[in-house]
């Protein structure tokens, strides 16, 4: 009996895969997808909240200064995308590290405290550095099966 049931399990396995390729893969290809959805709607929210904090008021100073860069960076980082993960990763990283920049440029040109612009020009040199790094990056061929 054991005999019997053991093909006919298999078999039962390997019917559930429709043959469309690794499910691995294809649960990377889902998940991204997932999270530039999220990403487009979290973005979509924002600027409605944006939109709708006018109605009650202005933004503290603080944070209209950021609002610029931010949205944009939101933006590119939806908007990113790649055949893979590894390219996605990177398409997103590179839109996500131009916003830090951004962001530490509106530091570096409003900010007083030494401190902060201490940070901010560590941030503008490094995130810098990864950009570049990242915008070098050339895909490896997938292992031969």
């Amino acid at each position: 009996m054991i005999r019997v049931l053991t093909p006919l399990a298999l078999l039962g396995l390997l019917s559930a895969c429709d043959g469309g390729g690794d499910p691995v893969q294809q649960a990377l290809r889902d998940t991204s997808a997932a999270n530039q959805a999220a990403a487009a709607r979290t973005t979509e929210q924002m600027e409605a909240a944006g939109h709708a904090g006018h109605a009650m008021g202005s933004p503290p100073p603080g944070d209209k200064a950021f609002a610029a860069s931010e949205a944009e960076m939101h933006r590119k980082m939806a908007a990113a995308s790649g055949q893979t993960i590894d390219q996605a990763y990177v398409a997103k990283m590179i839109a996500h590290h131009e916003g830090a920049v951004a962001m530490a440029q509106v530091a570096l040109r409003d900010s007083r405290d030494p401190e902060i612009r201490r940070m901010a020009q560590a941030v503008v040199d490094t995130q810098t550095r990864e950009i570049a790094e990242m915008k070098a990056w050339t895909p490896t061929a997938p292992p031969a099966n």
